[in-house]
């Protein structure tokens, strides 16, 4: 197991695909760029680059697996069928005591918890109704695929991890401007610690 990195905090962004999470993510890393107390970190996805999606390093499973053995992700994950992977320089970045925000998913809140001690949890969230309009608006799933997503987005948060929840169910820029305020009172809760 990696050695736990507790000096910064580790922030899992994360929610139902159709909630707006990327698009939530996009804002926040445009308004804190300015900041080098922040990091946003690539992930590494075995599917192929789309520009509906975040910008991320899009790696063949065998690429993914041999990178995963030189060691070159401080997290992985499985979800859909596809690899997850954040990398592992987000280490030296809580090192210094800077705040790494990830796309992150509710599948890997359990592999993340042991390895840092100060993970917290932003939950975007939506009401169902919503979330199934903006899913039929992309087009690219079945009604029944719909279905099965909104059962998945109801699965409960892990307990005892520290979770700030944001709704965006309407005005996105009010949402966007949850998670940007989230983010820096994280920022601050961790400068005041020091």
């Amino acid at each position: 197991m990696a050695r736990p990195v507790s000096d910064g905090r580790l922030v899992f962004v994360v929610g139902p695909s159709g909630v707006g999470k990327d698009t939530l993510l996009r804002a926040a890393r445009e308004a804190l760029a300015d900041d080098p107390g922040f990091v946003f970190p690539r992930r590494a996805i075995t599917r192929p680059p789309s520009p509906e999606t975040e910008d991320f390093d899009s790696l063949t499973a065998p690429e993914f697996a041999a990178q995963k053995a030189q060691g070159a992700f401080a997290l992985t994950w499985q979800a859909h069928g596809l690899e997850y992977g954040i990398p592992a320089a987000i280490r030296t970045a809580l090192a210094q005591g800077r705040i790494v925000v990830v796309n992150g998913s509710r599948d890997a809140i359990g592999a993340a918890e042991p390895g840092f001690p100060t993970l917290h949890i932003i939950s975007i969230e939506a009401r169902p109704e919503v979330i199934a309009a903006r899913l039929a608006a992309r087009g690219r799933e079945t009604e029944a695929e719909i279905r099965d997503r909104l059962l998945r987005a109801v699965r409960p948060l892990p307990t005892g991890i520290a979770v700030t929840r944001i709704d965006n169910s309407g005005e996105i820029a009010q949402a966007q401007g949850a998670l940007v305020g989230a983010l820096r009172a994280l920022r601050q809760a961790s400068a005041e610690a020091e």
